[in-house]
């Protein structure tokens, strides 16, 4: 019986991790922009792309109608630039317009309008931004977010686990500090430093926030940890420090992230 309530706690972390996971990517500032538009009475839907790698950024819209007509207006963010406006070019299904690359934490942000002979419409109510990032390496990228994820399991189930009161406290929190330093502190400086060419812009050398949201989850962790070796029936410490990275976890993926301020460099 105690076994099973255990897999039944293990199932619920499981359902609530990918949940929370799933929140923050859905919520994130390069997970790609919704936009919904009506010309000449008939709906469109399309996404439009916040995040690229090497080479120019293409944005393509599925646009069947050869009757209508797309332009891409953008400037470099955080710039002194003028607008630059390009025609979009139908292939097929699909008008196709490129946004010249940018170097890592670079950024650009655009406009997107449509028309036929009769309407004029700009998809989004704001620009949407673009940031630019290097190509981080897949056998870096994966078990960077594996372990991550798993990280995050480990604390919830930790957190149950001293909530319920059973014995598997301090284990399970060995198991998170361990992930959350090889994901966090090993792994994500790593992919940091493939993506945007720096391997910690958080304190103190900068205001990251996704550096800076780990380093603080896992000092609450390690603290934890040092407190459940020494009274190993705490259970204020692993509770809090659960819900600490819960909180972070809830906190948009590369929010305040790296990017380039153009203002600082010539106009172009």
């Amino acid at each position: 019986m105690k076994r099973f309530k255990s897999l039944l706690w293990w199932i619920f972390a499981v359902i609530f991790t990918i949940s929370i996971a799933s929140y923050q990517r859905l919520t994130g500032p390069t997970y790609p922009k919704s936009a919904l538009v009506k010309l000449n009475n008939k709906e469109l839907k399309f996404k439009l792309i916040r995040s690229h790698g090497d080479g120019d950024a293409e944005i393509t819209l599925p646009v069947p109608n050869i009757n209508i007509k797309g332009k891409i207006t953008f400037k470099r963010y955080k710039s002194y630039d003028s607008w630059s406006t390009v025609d979009m070019i139908r292939n097929g299904d699909y008008l196709i317009a490129s946004l010249p690359h940018q170097p890592p934490a670079g950024k650009i942000e655009y406009i997107v309008s449509l028309s036929d002979d009769k309407q004029q419409v700009i998809l989004t109510p704001e620009p949407v931004i673009i940031r630019f990032t290097g190509e981080v390496p897949i056998y870096i990228l994966i078990p960077h977010i594996l372990i991550m994820f798993l990280a995050m399991l480990f604390s919830t189930r930790t957190g149950i686990e001293a909530i319920i009161k059973e014995q598997k406290t301090y284990i399970y929190a060995v198991w998170t500090v361990v992930l959350l330093f090889l994901g966090g502190i090993v792994l994500g400086p790593i992919v940091q430093y493939y993506a945007f060419g720096a391997f910690w812009t958080g304190w103190p050398f900068g205001t990251d926030l996704t550096d800076n949201k780990t380093l603080v989850a896992f000092i609450f962790w390690l603290i934890a940890l040092v407190k459940l070796r020494k009274h190993p029936e705490n259970r204020l410490w692993p509770i809090l420090a659960s819900i600490v990275l819960l909180i972070i976890f809830l906190i948009p993926h590369s929010a305040l992230g790296s990017e380039i301020d153009h203002t600082k460099t010539p106009k172009i």
